[in-house]
């Protein structure tokens, strides 16, 4: 009787009133994840791309040949370009200056018709208005027809309506926000490197484009960057094989405009063995492909097959698949498009199906003619492709014997895995670690129920200059693969990933770093998806025991030695552990392995076409470009066991 009173009350409480209505930006600040994807590091540095977005924008219209970025103390951010500058006349329907409606109102913008922007990534009309209601305060200064106009808002409302600040000689726009702490609650710090790369990615993209950065926060060291390319895309190429050995010296570089589809393909082959082909619609990564990338893999595939048959370079019955004519294969494949329809929100996918018709006319028409003017490029890249048709075949046999039927299995993956007993993936661990001596401290110390300890004899095969066949035939390798249970490249199906912590679990040293990139590089190689689920991981051992009397404590780094040794009395005994070998099982479980203490890092992926270059860089041939990235870089290193 009572429950029923109750629900005739909560019935009789629903009424109107009981429905939230949210005005202007109050909805983006109610819920910003719908608008920036985070409120995390990724959300706030997507706030700056929102309004640089604009400025290239204007690039695209033709009427803005430069564009800066600069980050101030207290990590403000200031846009500006040199284009017409954005309307600052009344709007007929929000009565109020075009500026101020760009700012406040959500769907606001010159991008839905054709008039304003023929080409536009900005395409919702949510950019400016987002990052106004998302900052804690944002100015802009717009210089149009002779007169400067200010506008300030704070946490998206206007402070005043537009007004004339003085003359203007120039033309343009200027922005100028501070990410608001109640939204970013995990950080408000701009990222110099996250911000410097998508710059430079900008300046490939959009040929002729000035495009500069520069980090003010400290006077002392202040950093900077200035990006223009007269050859676009094709020196985009250029510098992702920077540390590469190509096959064909001249990178293909075709381009051409067809039913106002802008198509922009540049492709060079090098030595290595990895593919990678990177597109991109108004100036966005595509990370997912679409249609303009499917319209290049395909004639790709056919226009290569043609090519080796006509000039009689088969065997019986063979032909060239896809994976064997993108091996090595490094591709940028750009489409600057009035109307694109990508698929979801996320504007990951090209949906458009008369671009694969159109891009793959331009490769029809101008690659066929590339391969006939240059004969010594067109037989290098068959020849290589042909090799890896053949080490497919040869890896075929290998890689069948990699897909994990029981633990029970052959090729000796049963005396190497020690498996847990627990059969669900979501609690399931499984520890790589380096050599018998740790495998074994780690075999008695873990949890057997959900941690299961794969011990790895020796370095692992560096990927990065190996074929799939020599990858393949790998002991350690093919046991990694045999125990997560994903398979690899194309056959991988996360879906049967056997473990969702994969833990890379080595000693506290060069070498153990060494081993540790060796085992990402396959991952990222051949597992990615495995690192994009974020179920790989690095355990993080105790560098120092700290002893005196029945006291016992760990320190992960010389820092946290220090700090610690404060509360310790008299001189106390440290242990400086040089591998996880040196444990006992019980001191490697405490400190490494058990959930209640351990440190795990995730490793994650945030810029993939960043991560590709890198490892190329690391694991290639080529030392001169390894040589550089560690000068560069060597500044940052910290706790080098040498």
């Amino acid at each position: 009787m009572v429950d029923d009173e109750r629900l005739e009350q909560e019935q009789s409480s629903y009424d109107s009133s009981s429905i939230q209505v949210l005005e202007g930006l109050e909805a983006v600040r109610k819920r910003p994840g719908m608008y920036i994807g985070s409120t995390g590091p990724r959300g706030l540095h997507h706030l700056v791309w929102e309004i640089v977005d604009n400025s290239i924008d204007e690039a695209l219209a033709g009427y803005c040949t430069e564009i800066n970025v600069e980050i101030f103390g207290d990590n403000l951010i200031k846009v500006e370009d040199n284009g017409r500058g954005m309307p600052v006349d009344i709007h007929p329907k929000t009565k109020v200056s075009a500026a101020e409606t760009i700012f406040t109102v959500l769907h606001a913008g010159g991008k839905f018709d054709s008039k304003s922007y023929k080409v536009s990534g900005g395409l919702h009309g949510v950019g400016a208005s987002v990052v106004n209601a998302l900052s804690e305060w944002l100015e802009v200064f717009v210089a149009r027809k002779g007169k400067l106009y200010y506008q300030k808002f704070t946490r998206g409302k206007r402070v005043e309506p537009l007004k004339v600040i003085g003359d203007a000689e120039h033309t343009g726009t200027t922005v100028i926000f501070k990410p608001d702490a109640e939204i970013f609650r995990e950080t408000t710090t701009f990222d110099y490197e996250i911000l410097r790369q998508r710059i430079q990615q900008l300046a490939f993209l959009n040929k002729g484009l000035k495009l500069n950065i520069k980090d003010s926060r400290n006077p002392e060291t202040i950093k900077s960057a200035k990006y223009c390319y007269d050859g676009g895309i094709m020196e985009y190429v250029k510098f992702l094989n920077k540390s590469k050995t190509p096959i064909n010296p001249d990178i293909v570089d075709l381009s051409e405009t067809i039913e106002g589809v802008q198509v922009e393909i540049a492709f060079q082959y090098t030595e290595d063995y990895s593919s990678n082909i990177y597109s991109f619609v108004n100036n966005i990564h595509t990370q997912e492909g679409g249609t303009h990338e499917e319209g290049f893999r395909t004639s790709l595939t056919r226009i290569l097959n043609a090519y080796a048959k006509n000039a009689n370079i088969f065997k019986k019955d063979e032909s060239l698949s896809g994976d064997d004519v993108r091996e090595g294969l490094t591709a940028i494949v750009s489409c600057k498009i009035s109307d694109p329809q990508f698929e979801g929100q996320t504007k990951t996918k090209l949906g458009n199906t008369e671009v694969r018709r159109i891009v793959s006319q331009i490769m029809s028409d101008k690659f066929d003619a590339y391969l006939k003017e240059n004969p010594n490029s067109a037989r290098n890249i068959i020849e290589k492709a042909v090799l890896a048709l053949r080490a497919r075949a040869a890896a075929k046999k290998a890689r069948d014997a990699t897909r994990r039927k029981n633990p029970l299995d052959s090729l000796g993956f049963a005396s190497k895995l020690a498996d847990c007993r627990s059969k669900d993936p979501v609690i399931s661990e499984m520890y790589i670690v380096e050599g018998d001596s740790a495998g074994g401290s780690a075999k008695q110390g873990r949890e057997s129920f959900y941690q299961a300890i794969l011990p790895l004899r020796g370095k692992v095969l560096n990927v990065e200059k190996a074929r799939v066949d020599r990858i393949l035939s790998n002991k350690e390798i093919i046991s990694m693969i045999q125990a997560i249970g994903t398979g690899i490249q194309d056959d991988f199906d996360i879906t049967k990933a056997r473990y969702h912590k994969v833990v890379i679990m080595t000693d506290a040293d060069v070498d153990g770093a060494h081993i540790r990139t060796l085992l990402l590089t396959f991952f990222y190689r051949y597992m990615r998806p495995l690192i994009e689920e974020g179920y790989v991981y690095i355990a993080q051992p105790p560098l120092f025991k700290i002893a005196q009397n029945k006291r016992v404590e760990y320190a992960y780094s010389d820092e946290e030695l220090e700090e610690k040794l404060k509360d310790f009395g008299s001189k106390p005994n440290i242990q400086r552990y040089k591998g996880l070998g040196e444990m006992n099982p019980k001191q490697l479980f405490d400190t490494t392995m058990n959930p209640k203490y351990r440190t795990l890092i995730r490793v994650t992926l945030e810029d993939s076409i960043e991560a590709d270059r890198i490892f190329s860089t690391l694991m290639g041939d080529d030392v001169e470009p390894r040589r550089e990235f560690i000068e560069e870089n060597a500044v940052y290193v910290q706790n080098l066991d040498v």
